[in-house]
């Protein structure tokens, strides 16, 4: 059996293409023979952390059975690499492949798909509905139309997300889920001590992501200001939304409170920080946020988590209320705090809540095994 990942890009920042290298990563490992084909911009290179693995010529190999490959791009506009390059590799190659599996949204990789002549079995990785980009959408839409027909099977993240999807309503007897699934978050314990060192006394809150208006970071710094002044916020990511919410940190009066890291941040620095956190808090607001990786990585820490009941996103599946921590209505900072003060009081139940959610329905090796076993039944 041979497999394609197809769609996104490298370098690796979002949720979609952390799943597909992941995917590669871990098919490969386990002897599948597996490629994943994404778009760069010219100029860009590897990762300091993926140097070892990479051939030049826009190759990245993980072992004998697993390559990334990044063809060149025009431009990014809307969040899709401008490449025909992919196109025209994929017509070249995609005859050597059992199994496509293509992640939306991404209407590069669909299009490519479209004009490949590929006649194999093509899973379609279904992450989240197109939320935001209205016109976009509209341009979009007979090809994702045409995506959804053509495959063989269609997976979601989360049960809820499959259910909701006006997408998907049609085609619900080809349609499954499998969660994302990481390697556990491995952290220096000596940074983790001197964070806990600096914030001795308080309970900590940690919360990443961009910062755009979807991830509902403003509704967290409003909460900040109904929480006791013994809880600290680390609030860490890059985004258009850096001065308001450094503004919006002044006007509260919250600058001792709240700690805002923008710009690259290393991975040791935000592992350390999962490890330090008493609580990780997920304040999305938008069905955008489909999954939520970073609750997972907060999980695999022992870190309980506060998310939100965003309807129609499985957000909320993922952080089960009253297990990993608490959900909180979207949009309202009250209900935020309300939650944030519910685990805190009872921490070590949700800390091991969170542990276990991971071990059993989030670890990596349950997830290859799932999706081996889709592949397995296609083929």
């Amino acid at each position: 059996m041979k497999v394609l990942q197809l769609g996104k890009f490298y370098p690796i920042r979002g949720g979609v293409e952390k799943v597909m290298w992941d995917l590669t990563e871990g098919l490969s490992a386990a002897g599948v023979t597996c490629d994943m084909l994404c778009a760069w911009l010219r100029g860009d290179g590897p990762d300091d952390r993926d140097k070892v693995l990479y051939q030049g010529n826009g190759v990245f190999r993980f072992n004998s059975f697993g390559r990334v490959i990044c063809v060149p791009a025009w431009t990014k506009k809307a969040a899709t690499m401008i490449a025909p390059a992919m196109i025209s590799w994929l017509r070249k190659h995609a005859a050597e492949y059992d199994i496509i599996h293509v992640h939306h949204p991404d209407p590069m990789a669909a299009l490519a798909l479209r004009l490949s002549g590929y006649k194999g079995k093509v899973v379609l990785h279904w992450h989240s509905d197109i939320v935001s980009q209205r016109f976009f959408l509209s341009l979009y839409k007979p090809l994702q139309t045409w995506l959804i027909g053509r495959a063989d099977k269609i997976l979601g993240t989360t049960p809820v997300y499959v259910a909701s999807s006006p997408y998907l309503k049609d085609v619900q007897d080809k349609c499954g889920y499998v969660p994302i699934g990481i390697d556990p978050v491995r952290y220096d314990a000596a940074q983790v001590q001197v964070i806990r060192e600096r914030h001795t006394g308080e309970t900590l809150l940690f919360s990443l992501g961009r910062l755009v208006p979807y991830k509902g970071f403003s509704y967290l710094i409003d909460a900040m200001s109904l929480l006791p002044e013994r809880f600290h916020l680390i609030l860490g990511g890059k985004g258009p939304l850096q001065e308001a919410l450094e503004a919006q940190i002044r006007e509260k009066g919250l600058q001792r409170r709240a700690s805002l890291l923008t710009g690259y941040i290393p991975d040791e620095t935000v592992n350390a920080l999962f490890g330090a956190a008493d609580i990780f808090v997920l304040p999305s607001v938008m069905k955008t946020e489909a999954f939520g990786i970073v609750q997972i990585e907060a999980m695999s820490c022992g870190t309980p988590v506060v998310a939100t009941r965003i309807p129609e996103s499985g957000v909320s599946w993922v952080n089960e209320d009253g297990v990993s921590g608490r959900n909180a209505a979207p949009e309202d900072a009250r209900s935020l705090a309300d939650a944030i003060l519910a685990v805190e009081a009872q921490k070590e139940k949700y800390a091991e809540g969170a542990a276990l959610r991971f071990r059993e329905t989030f670890s990596k090796e349950i997830i290859i095994n799932k999706i081996m076993s889709i592949y397995e039944n296609l083929s």
